[in-house]
């Protein structure tokens, strides 16, 4: 069973542990520090989490990822971006495709959201697959948009509307 719930203090050692594998990491913005440590475990869950919509993935009872809606600004205040990530341990099983629905419905219900988007690697392609299960439509591919770790990649852009 996945549902999504705020964060807590508790689940620092998984957010570290996650957060510090290579894996997992490899195609999420260089923002999230790399070694993860507790201070930024600590940040996250006190303050950063606070910002837009972001939950913990929970899988029957347990710490499996996190998922989040940010908001844009101005503008782009009825437009936000959609990013998640989850522990390898529970890659393949279809979580992540429930986990999107979940926080689509509720921001969607729950604000004036009109579009949800998500930037994806391009060689990410579980989460292309992923976000296209979830209702996605793909609009764009910036070439070569994406610097990391001294490679380019091209950002595809998928989108939902309420």
């Amino acid at each position: 069973m996945v549902v999504l719930r705020e964060f807590k203090a508790q689940d620092a050692p998984f957010i570290i542990s996650t957060l510090n594998d290579e894996h997992v990491t490899r195609y999420l913005s260089s923002k999230i520090p790399f070694p993860y440590t507790q201070a930024d475990a600590n940040w996250w869950i006190n303050q950063g989490s606070k910002n837009g919509l972001a939950k913990v993935i929970e899988v029957n009872g347990q710490f499996a990822g996190c998922i989040g809606v940010t908001p844009g600004e101005f503008e782009y205040n009825r437009s936000a971006e959609i990013g998640y990530w989850l522990n390898k341990a529970y890659w393949g099983q279809g979580i992540i495709t429930h986990a999107i629905d979940l926080i689509c419905n509720e921001a969607f219900i729950n604000s004036h959201l009109n579009r949800i988007f998500g930037a994806v690697f391009s060689d990410n392609v579980a989460s292309m697959k992923v976000l296209t299960k979830s209702g996605f439509k793909q609009e764009a591919v910036l070439k070569q948009a994406i610097y990391k770790n001294g490679q380019f990649y091209s950002s595809h852009i998928f989108s939902k509307l309420k």
